[in-house]
């Protein structure tokens, strides 16, 4: 490898979301198909493309030179277009990896594992019910992975950021192969998560565009249920209820009570904070519930939601409320 290759600046973060863009789009199908968990509603890989293509767009329009700015932004803008529970999770991760990397133009195999372990907190917290078998583990396994190779690198050479790159790709991988075991669902239908196939392409795309080299084609290669041949398989599901997102200000004693309110009308609840305002934080919100109505009218106690979007989980396409 050349080390006159690798960048890891703030425009080679820019290249990783707008490559992530492109894969994301290029391998939805697929994902979308597989999508079975938590509710098989066939959108993983639509909502993880739409919210990565909200961070990349705010990048491309970025100038700062400090990654953590840069990646903040990224995040800000994601978290306020994600989809389904794919794209809120990916959103998290985003904002939560720009934190410690804040003050900096370069990212480094120290820097990284500090803000993939940052990640990693953020996003199992945001979730009222967190899952073993999905995006979240492979998230954890890569931020195991930075730590080991940082502690084994410890330095902020090119050579140490390559190491850790190639790390967690490689435990990305893995990870994503034991989800089969890891949920029921996944094991009676001889398939990977959705959602964890697509955190490793992103994390390919990340080690790509660092690296100056090209993505592993091989990487989805004996995935089961990730063959262009196999059926959509999340046809084969049927789920009933509705997916309600929105933004609203809440204070934090609020947003807890909102988090518990909603984990007793449903499930697959995500509540992360976008940004301070007065008197709190800007919350983005998802549910799964069995009546919309019913929890909008619950989120309404407690303030007046922005952004509203609610989605038959197997059904029509989503409509929105307001703006």
């Amino acid at each position: 490898m050349l080390q006159t290759k690798i960048a890891a600046n703030a425009e080679a973060l820019r290249r990783w979301l707008s490559k992530a863009e492109v894969v994301l789009g290029n391998h939805s199908d697929r994902l979308n198909a597989i999508n079975i968990f938590p509710v098989a509603d066939g959108d993983t890989g639509t909502n993880l493309y739409l919210t990565i293509r909200a961070a990349a767009q705010s990048a491309s329009e970025n100038p700062t030179s400090d990654v953590g700015e840069l990646l903040a932004g990224a995040g800000q803008a994601a978290m306020e277009e994600a989809r389904g529970n794919s794209g809120t999770l990916l959103s998290v991760f985003l904002a939560a990896l720009a934190e410690p990397l804040r003050g900096t133009t370069r990212l480094t195999g120290p820097l990284l594992a500090a803000a993939l372990q940052r990640a990693e907190i953020r996003c199992w917290s945001a979730l009222s019910e967190p899952v073993e078998g999905t995006m979240l583990s492979v998230i954890a396994a890569v931020s195991r992975a930075a730590s080991a190779a940082h502690g084994a690198q410890h330095d902020d050479s090119n050579h140490g950021l390559a190491a850790t790159l190639e790390a967690i790709v490689e435990e990305a991988l893995a990870a994503v192969v034991r989800t089969e075991a890891q949920l029921g669902a996944l094991e009676s239908a001889h398939i990977v998560d959705a959602g964890a196939v697509g955190f490793l392409l992103i994390m390919d795309t990340l080690r790509a565009s660092a690296l100056g080299e090209g993505l592993q084609p091989e990487l989805l290669d004996g995935l089961h249920g990730f063959n262009v041949q196999d059926p959509h398989l999340h046809l084969d599901h049927i789920d009933e209820g509705v997916e309600v997102m929105c933004t609203i200000n809440l204070s934090p004693l609020d947003a807890a009570t909102l988090r518990l309110k909603l984990d007793e009308l449903g499930d697959s609840v995500i509540m992360s904070a976008v940004t301070e305002v007065e008197g709190g934080y800007r919350w983005r919100v998802h549910a799964h519930v069995p009546d919309g109505d019913a929890a909008l009218e619950l989120i309404r106690e407690l303030g007046e939601p922005m952004n509203v979007t609610m989605t038959e989980l197997a059904g029509p396409p989503e409509h929105t409320h307001g703006g």
